[in-house]
Order: structure tokens, then C-alpha cells, then sequence
């Protein structure tokens, strides 16, 4: 070997001697456009993700500060209008009522009632017994009686939402349904459907019947009153949408108990699980403790009764069209009025709710619904609109022979003329004419 020649220069690792390729072996140009349509991708996200910041703190600001004091609009002088119900009817209980008042309410306000009107609570938003829940749910949705019945031994007071919107009677089917999961038999199937408001407001009969539409509409709606002998209205917000009544006869004897046999983890612990009276054990003894879908921890299930509820629940019902046959089984029987109330009420002529209700109805077809209302409220098959019309003239229009029957059944006379003298059979459609 030559000493005096120069070896070349070893290649650095890593470094690759073509300018015109990356270090992963890709021409130069790709990197590029890669680089490009990041800094594209970005530029246009970002407005974009700025937007849903926004929306984000937008509605963490509205969830974590709720409000029971709300604003509105007259809408007649145009003038702002402070709605305070809610805590007006909190400082009541606060101040009219004795300290060791028990409350009973819907659970969502049991928070509310504590903190603010620092009275007990039947329920709050920490009562996790499902069971204890459907039990307030049977008192509030069951017949007024045997709502009492069982009330006088839980509580002094009853506190309900009303004024519309998000109140009780819009909640009611929901708590019919958490009261049937574990009362079963409360409905004819798991969603209750037979526990509703109507279309036209008009409730169905299972709800008028109840405890809570009572107190909710008492003196509101003609012809519906609470029970003078075992509930007395203590107080009434502003604007209607909290009402208070007073149980009457309340059980000294239950209350005593309650208060004697407390059950604390501790002594002198604030944590003490309150527990059932005696009076009330018949009753307890009808329910079936509730699984929910993600009890994998109960020895049993009840996938018959979840499986029933859902395939109710998505079941949307018939479209509008022709009448559809409604299986015997499912047929009731209807209550037919005297002549004298029939003819009070074809005196009335009127465009209401309820007459554009039944125009609606016969209009689509909707013979499931008719049999429902009617079953529950003969006296709307009677009813007539402005121009002396009713549903016998509609059913004629419209060609609906299964309502005519139906409308026959209940007594609803063919000859009675409309303002301009016209009687269903002289409208009849021309599909049904010779058939009825």
C-alpha cells in the first residue's frame, strides 16, 4: 500500500447524496404536496374547530348553570315578564311549612325542595331504588282514592309542575311506565299507551282518572276537581306553574314509626335510610324488583317483559288511509248517552280543539284513535263545530263506514240538519253511497 494515497472520505450515515429524494426515499415534490395539503387541511379546520370550542363552552355555561328564574315577552305590550314559580313555591314550603314537612314530588325537583325550601323529600336526584321511584310514580299516575291511600302514609304535602311546557301532567306517561315496571299489571302493556293526552288535549281515561291530572287541572278544566276530603290546595305561583296541596288525614301513626325506626350507618350519622311503614306492606308486596338490561350481576332477568316494551315502543301505528280493522279483542265497549245530555250538547255549536280534533281524525282514517277517544269520551261523538257540522257529517264526507256505525252505536242522529240545513246522508261519499 501506498502510505502517501489519500483514502476517499467515508459516506455519512444517514445522509442521502441525492438532493433530489427524502430520507424514505420519496422525490423532494412529495413531500411538498404532502406538506401542502396538511398546512390546507389545518387552515380550513381550524374555523371550524373554533366554531365547536364555541358551541362546546356555550353549552357547559347553560348545563352548569341552571336556573329556575326565567324571562320572557309579553307578547301583547311587548313588556319583560320575570317568572319566579319555582323558588316562590320553595320559599313557601320554607316558610308556611313545619320543619319536619315531608314533600312529595317528582324526583327531578327533590334537589331543589332541599336546597332551597329545606324541607324533606319523598325523592331526589341521588334515588337510585328504582323501586322506591315506581312506587311515587303509581301514587302520582293511579286513581285518586287509591293515590290517598297510600300518600297519607308517606307524606304531608304534594308539590306538582303545571303551566305546560316540561311539566308533570307532559311527563306523566313516563312516570305510568317506570310505576308499571314493577307494578305490573298498573297498564295493559309496557309503555302505558293507554296513559296519554290525546290529540286536542283530550287525556285518555286512565289519565283522567288520576291523581295527578286531578291536582294538576283542578278548577282549570271543566268538570275536573280534586277530592275536597283528601286534598286541600295550600298554594298557587304567579303564573300557575307550581301548585301545592295539603294531604288530609295524614297517618300520625306512620309518621311516628318513620321517625322511630331510622336505620343509620353510624351513629349519629346524617346517613339514614329511611324505611317503609307497615301500613304499607300489602302494597309492597305486589311489586317485582325491576332488572334494567345491564343488571349482570341478578341471578334473574326479565327479557320477556324488555323485549315486550320495545317492540311497543318502536310499533309507530297505522298511516292515514283507508280505515283499518281493529281486532275484536282490542274493541271495548262504548258508553252510550241519555237523550237528554245529547241533545245539551248538540245545542252547543262551537270551533274548538276538540271538534278540529275530530275532524282531524276522521279526515285521516284514524280508526284506532277514534275508538280510543270515543271509548273514553262519548260526548264528543255528539260535538258541533260553528257551521252546526259534527263527526256524523264528516264521516259521511269523507266516506268512513265503520265510523258511521260506530257514531250510530253511541246515538248520534242522522237527521239533525247544519246551519244551512244539510244532514249527513246528503254529503255521503259517492265510494260509500248504497252501502251504509
Amino acid at each position: 500500500k501506498d502510505p502517501k494515497k489519500k483514502k476517499a472520505p467515508p459516506k455519512k450515515k444517514g445522509v442521502n447524496q441525492d438532493l433530489s429524494k427524502t430520507s424514505t426515499g420519496d422525490p423532494l415534490w412529495v413531500k411538498l404536496v404532502r406538506l401542502a395539503i396538511g398546512v390546507y387541511a389545518v387552515k380550513e379546520a381550524l374555523p371550524i374547530a373554533e366554531e365547536f370550542k364555541g358551541m362546546c363552552h356555550q353549552v357547559a355555561k347553560q348545563i352548569s348553570h341552571p336556573t329556575i328564574i326565567t324571562k320572557g315577552t309579553n307578547r301583547q305590550t311587548g313588556e319583560t315578564v320575570i317568572v319566579d314559580d319555582y323558588r316562590e313555591a320553595y320559599f313557601w314550603l320554607r316558610d308556611k311549612t313545619p320543619e319536619d314537612a315531608r314533600i312529595m314530588a317528582w324526583w327531578d325537583y327533590g334537589y331543589q325542595i332541599t336546597g332551597i325550601g329545606n324541607r324533606t323529600t319523598i325523592a331526589d336526584g341521588n334515588t337510585w331504588n328504582h323501586e322506591h321511584i315506581a312506587l311515587l310514580g303509581r301514587i302520582l299516575t293511579g286513581p285518586e282514592k287509591d293515590a290517598h291511600r297510600i300518600a297519607r302514609h308517606l307524606a304531608d304535602y304534594v308539590l306538582i309542575w303545571a303551566g305546560g311546557g316540561g311539566d308533570d301532567l307532559a311527563k306523566s306517561p313516563h312516570l305510568k311506565r317506570i310505576a308499571n315496571s314493577v307494578y305490573r299489571g298498573l297498564c295493559s302493556e309496557p309503555t302505558c299507551r293507554s296513559f296519554s293526552v290525546k290529540r286536542g288535549g283530550v287525556p285518555s281515561k286512565q289519565l283522567s282518572e288520576s291523581l295527578l291530572y286531578k291536582l294538576h287541572s283542578n278548577g282549570l278544566v271543566p268538570g275536573v276537581e280534586a277530592d275536597t276530603n283528601r286534598w286541600r290546595e295550600v298554594f298557587r305561583s304567579k303564573y300557575g306553574k307550581v301548585r301545592i296541596y295539603k294531604i288530609l288525614s295524614v297517618s300520625k301513626e306512620s309518621k311516628e314509626w318513620v321517625e322511630n325506626n331510622r336505620k343509620c350507618d353510624a351513629p349519629g350519622s346524617w346517613y339514614c335510610p329511611g324505611q317503609y311503614p307497615p301500613a304499607l306492606k300489602k302494597i309492597l308486596a305486589e311489586k317485582r324488583d325491576f332488572a334494567q338490561l345491564e343488571d349482570f350481576n341478578r341471578g334473574q332477568a326479565d327479557e320477556e317483559y324488555q323485549k315486550q316494551y320495545f317492540e311497543n315502543l318502536n310499533n309507530k301505528g297505522s298511516k292515514a288511509g283507508d280505515e283499518k280493522e281493529v281486532p275484536r279483542t282490542e274493541q271495548k265497549a262504548f258508553t252510550r248517552l241519555s237523550p237528554d245530555a245529547i241533545d245539551l250538547i248538540n245545542e252547543d255549536w262551537d270551533d274548538n280543539e276538540r271538534t278540529s280534533m275530530m275532524w282531524e281524525i276522521i279526515k285521516d282514517a284514524d280508526i284506532e284513535e277514534f275508538l280510543s277517544i270515543l271509548q273514553d269520551h262519548p260526548e264528543l261523538a255528539h260535538i258541533r263545530s260553528e257551521d252546526g257540522r259534527g263527526p256524523m257529517w264528516w264521516a259521511h264526507e269523507y266516506g268512513r263506514p265503520k265510523m258511521i256505525q260506530i257514531l250510530r252505536q253511541l246515538g248520534v242522529s242522522e237527521d239533525r240538519s247544519d246551519t244551512n240545513g244539510i244532514k249527513p246522508k246528503d254529503i255521503t261519499h259517492e265510494r260509500i253511497k248504497g252501502s251504509i
